[in-house]
């Protein structure tokens, strides 16, 4: 097996992982989390929250890293194109969804109301975007290895 297959299947793994992970967090876990009371539901969305931001990320940057190596040892653009894809939700993540997660964050249980379930309920639509990224960096991959 040479280093290009065995990199490309690394990279599509933890891509495919990835994806998985943020549907469930999208079509499960948040769909559970809004059947919850505003305190609740912020109670849950916390420590949650930094779990899914450690296990994703790391997925991301391995799945990068793994694509990226593909791409260098077979010459393939497909390889760079998922790992673009991929990485892409760093800036997604930093830019577009870090504000609402730190106001958030920023917010005590007991001051949970309407806006906190709104903002709650804006950040699933916000991580559906990671979970789009995800998947079509697991396809992008699946097209590089055929």
């Amino acid at each position: 097996m040479n280093a290009a297959h065995w990199s490309g299947e690394l990279a599509l793994a933890t891509a495919a992982m990835f994806a998985g992970a943020a549907f469930y967090i999208n079509f499960a876990e948040q769909h559970a989390r809004l059947q919850l009371d505003v305190r609740a539901l912020l109670v849950e969305w916390k420590p949650s929250y930094i779990r899914g931001f450690i296990m994703q990320s790391s997925l991301a940057i391995i799945s990068c890293v793994f694509g990226l190596m593909a791409f260098v040892f077979g010459y393939d653009w497909r390889w760079l194109l998922g790992a673009a894809l991929i990485i892409a939700n760093w800036p997604f993540t930093l830019f577009i969804i870090m504000p609402t997660n730190k106001l958030l964050q920023a917010t005590a249980p007991d001051e949970a109301d309407d806006v906190t379930r709104g903002l709650i309920e804006q950040w699933g639509r916000l991580h559906a975007v990671r979970t789009a990224l995800g998947f079509a960096a697991t396809i992008a991959y699946l097209w590089a290895m055929t």
